[in-house]
């Protein structure tokens, strides 16, 4: 009877760290401008998710720095084209934007950033686009994001 609630115990403790791991989501960006990852799926179940990027290269993030900003698919080009009068102070992002659902801050070569965002600020069946705001960059560094 032991050896059976042990196992429950096991089951349930691999399960909940399995959900755990389906709501975030790892990202490296490197110097050549580029997101290891072109395509996330968060799973509607999830209360939050996070996205932690990682920047591998070495330049510094006035040179070459990458953020992570979510918005819808239809907003991306508008928040990416007045983000880059509001400056790097600003990551590149008009202070206040109510389009963005999540970002990070810019950061440079060595350096990981992290965002957790609510999930119930996402519709199913909508298209969504996650970029770097630094200005030229979002034409290549792009991906998308769907709930399911």
């Amino acid at each position: 009877m032991k050896s059976k609630s042990l196992l429950v115990f096991l089951l349930s403790t691999i399960a909940s760290g399995a959900m755990a791991n389906e709501c975030s989501v790892a990202i490296t960006s490197t110097d050549a401008m580029q997101y290891d990852t072109k395509a996330i799926t968060v799973n509607a179940s999830c209360k939050e998710f996070t996205v932690t990027l990682t920047h591998a290269g070495k330049l510094p993030k006035n040179v070459m720095g990458h953020n992570w900003v979510l918005s819808k698919t239809d907003d991306k080009q508008a928040i990416a084209s007045e983000g880059m009068a509001a400056g790097l102070d600003n990551n590149y992002l008009k202070p206040g934007d109510a389009r963005v659902i999540a970002s990070t801050p810019l950061i440079g070569g060595g350096e990981t950033t992290s965002v957790i965002f609510p999930v119930s600020k996402l519709s199913a069946g909508v298209p969504y686009t996650f970029f770097c705001s630094y200005p030229g960059h979002n034409a290549i560094m792009q991906g998308s994001l769907t709930l399911q």
